[in-house]
């Protein structure tokens, strides 16, 4: 191991810099992130078109199933482009990770339907989600360490922070396509072409993604390291081999907690949930989503900037209260019917969780040095991801056919948001101290 300072070195990138590094990396976020997030916005017609001879539940189940199995290949996607992150450096990785899931993305758009080719085609449509995940799982650690190690000094919370913003626009983009094509094709013009639509937007969208990434510089911190031999040769070895970095990971794993009842229940399995289970129409259901994406987007750079003057620990535990208190008013707001209300809840619902999302990656890089972020800040996230977030819509799907009870989002949003509050309470604050590089 080279023997490197461990002392932290202030960020000395210029503010023009750092909003010129975040622009185009909110733009290849923006990507990666739209083409994940559509899959769980068609759900609905997905289910139609590759499991056509089940009811309704039980393929929406089976899609649900194959948007989860994705998320256990992300930890793979996490380890590899985290392993080559951190030795050939973060700009690489992140225009490998848009590509990929841009082409598996556009493939699934041009998938055969089950009337076509029969079960080959919900195979495949498993198999190019799974490609999906991989990316996915080296995008998120990858583009935040990118940010954080590009932003000044003071302000790594605000400057990360619209990373989320992009990352929720995107889901704000899939749910307004999804409202505006399902409300103008209608159900069978949807399941007979229309799905495909969302599906190839994203062609152009990673080529824009693409062409950004491929015109920034890689990170002030990690080139003075490479320039200092103070690279890691196996850096996810190194992280285990401390206990610090072991603790930091398994920090890392369930602070999160929250995103399986925010993320994704709240925001990516809620269409499919109001229209399935309590009798809104699918376009009132995305449209009641789509508030609460635009309440999320407005309120988390206020998040991001409040962690960066009282610490991060503040900001992430009062989200976690105050989602153990909202959780189960706010659903049963949305359970009365009324779009008004179910606006009211989801967006009060939304604000919370932005005291989570906006702060929740900055804490986790500020976890580990730069020889190891990107790896072992990724693996530890992505696992958590795979464990309680993928699965999530699946299992919300699973406990109210089972139970009878819708309430069951409500219950998972109580209980991960306590989860968190507990793992948050064993984090050291290290909002106002620099970057370390070892």
């Amino acid at each position: 191991m080279s023997t490197v300072a461990a002392q932290p070195v202030p960020n000395t990138v210029d503010p023009r810099t750092a909003r010129k590094v975040t622009l185009a990396g909110c733009v290849g976020i923006f990507a990666e992130l739209y083409d994940n997030g559509i899959f769980g916005f068609m759900a609905g017609s997905l289910a139609a078109v590759f499991f056509p001879n089940t009811d309704n539940a039980t393929a929406v189940q089976f899609v649900f199933l194959g948007y989860a199995v994705s998320f256990f290949f992300r930890p793979l996607g996490a380890v590899i482009c985290g392993h080559l992150g951190d030795r050939i450096g973060r700009q690489r990785m992140l225009v490998f990770v848009i590509l990929l899931i841009s082409a598996a993305t556009a493939a699934i758009g041009v998938l055969p339907s089950y009337a076509s080719i029969g079960v080959a085609a919900p195979a495949l449509l498993i198999l190019l989600r799974v490609a999906q995940g991989f990316s996915v799982g080296g995008e998120a650690s990858g583009a935040m360490s990118f940010l954080a190690e590009h932003a000044p000094e003071g302000k790594r919370g605000l400057y990360t922070s619209y990373a989320q913003i992009a990352s929720f626009l995107a889901l704000l983009t899939g749910t307004l396509v999804a409202a505006a094509m399902t409300s103008g094709l209608g159900s069978a013009r949807m399941e007979s072409w229309g799905w495909r639509i969302p599906f190839l937007l994203a062609v152009p969208l990673g080529i824009a993604g693409i062409y950004i990434r491929k015109r920034i510089s890689d990170t002030p911190n990690f080139t003075r390291l490479k320039e200092e031999d103070g690279l890691s040769k196996n850096p996810l070895k190194e992280a285990f081999a401390s206990a610090e970095h072991r603790r930091a990971m398994l920090l890392a794993l369930f602070i999160p907690l929250m995103n399986g009842s925010g993320y994704y229940v709240l925001f990516s399995y809620m269409p499919t949930f109001m229209s399935s289970e309590l009798n809104f129409s699918k376009v009132q259901g995305l449209l009641v989503t789509a508030s609460s994406l635009v309440a999320i987007c407005i309120a988390i750079p206020y998040m991001g900037r409040l962690s960066d003057r009282v610490g991060r620990k503040k900001v992430l535990a009062g989200a976690a209260v105050a989602m153990a208190i909202v959780g189960i008013p706010c659903y049963l707001l949305i359970g009365t019917g009324n779009v008004a209300l179910a606006v009211i809840g989801a967006c009060i619902m939304a604000v919370v969780f932005a005291g989570h999302t906006g702060v929740i990656h900055i804490l986790l890089v500020e976890l580990f040095p730069t020889r190891v972020r990107y790896s072992a800040y990724g693996l530890g996230y992505n696992v958590s991801s795979a464990l309680f977030g993928g699965t999530a819509p699946l299992l919300m799907t699973y406990l109210i056919d089972r139970t009878g009870n819708v309430n069951m989002p409500a219950f998972y949003a109580v209980i991960t948001a306590l989860g968190t509050l507990l793992a948050v309470s064993k984090v050291k604050d290290r909002a106002h101290l620099p970057l370390r590089d070892a």
